[in-house]
């Protein structure tokens, strides 16, 4: 029975998991991280449904630590697998698993290598994402390919819609390579590395939107980053107006000439940078979800005023 040791987390580490479990992998340990009380908990726990199977669980603060090091070593696992882990496994961990070290990375390597894979596919436009295996190296996200899977990104669709279709990938990409990697048939591609990009983690700030960017790039960064993210924001004279959901722009223009939000038969909408309306679903200000109708009127007297430019 091949054996390993698995570093994961999220919803896509509950589902590779369950592969692992599913082809009679050997689990000897899992190696997680203990919730954040200040990080808004959407996803499904790692460390349940190894309590559920019986697997040992740790959560050390660094996986590199001489002591856990020394733990797994005497575990004699055949693979290593990462999925969703947050933390950078370094060669000494590296090197322990017989038969190699594998992670699953949420975007088509070697396109998105990095952090918030999902968050930046949709920031930059991209209609398709995926999921991909691949060997662990020193260097992230750029061993060699043992699978992939592709899923869309529809014009509408928000970073937790196209991350629950990256959770299905991942599970269909490792379900998929299982059988030849536990019989060591699996083909190795290497990556072409200059094909892709690098991208690194974002904060919440990053969410501040630039209202003199075209609609489609604001309709991008709205959906990247909306619930449960921290989402899109502006600030207006009365207040934080957060923005939820956007529909994607239909190439209507705006009537000010300026970015400036607008009432359009009882709909909100926004006329942005590069003159073209974007329809606002949902927002919040002040602490509440607003709704349609909306007036001229009601912009003005909710907002401030309808500019969206810096006063």
């Amino acid at each position: 029975m091949n054996r390993a040791v698995v570093f994961a987390y999220h919803n896509v580490g509950v589902r590779c998991l369950s592969v692992l479990l599913a082809h009679g992998v050997d689990v000897a340990c899992v190696v997680t991280h203990q919730d954040n009380p200040d990080e808004t908990i959407w996803f499904d726990s790692v460390a349940a449904l190894a309590a559920r199977h019986g697997i040992p669980v740790i959560t050390p603060d660094d996986p590199n630590d001489p002591a856990v090091i020394a733990e797994l070593a005497a575990l004699q696992a055949d693979f290593f697998f990462s999925f969703y882990y947050r933390l950078m496994l370094k060669p000494a961990l590296l090197a322990l698993p017989k038969r190699g070290a594998y992670n699953m990375h949420g975007s088509l390597l070697p396109k998105y290598r990095g952090r918030v894979p999902v968050n930046w596919a949709i920031i930059k436009g991209e209609h398709e994402t995926g999921a991909t295996l691949h060997e662990m190296l020193e260097k992230p996200d750029a061993g060699r390919i043992v699978a992939q899977q592709a899923v869309p990104i529809l014009p509408d669709d928000t970073a937790a819609e196209v991350f629950n279709k990256v959770t299905v990938a991942a599970e269909l990409a490792l379900n998929n390579v299982m059988p030849a990697l536990l019989a060591g048939q699996a083909e190795h591609q290497p990556q072409n590395l200059t094909t892709g990009s690098y991208f690194g983690g974002r904060k919440a700030e990053d969410g501040r939107i630039d209202w003199t960017k075209s609609a489609q790039e604001i309709h991008n960064l709205i959906r990247a980053v909306a619930p449960p993210y921290p989402g899109a924001f502006c600030d207006l004279p009365r207040g934080h107006l957060r923005l939820l959901r956007s529909l994607h722009p239909s190439g209507s223009i705006g009537t000010t000439g300026h970015p400036s939000l607008q009432a359009i038969h009882g709909e909100l909408f926004a006329e942005c940078g590069d003159g073209q309306v974007l329809r606002l679903v949902a927002v919040e200000f002040g602490g509440s979800v607003l709704t349609s109708p909306w007036s001229a009127e009601r912009i003005i007297a909710t907002f401030g005023t309808s500019s969206l430019l810096p006063s």
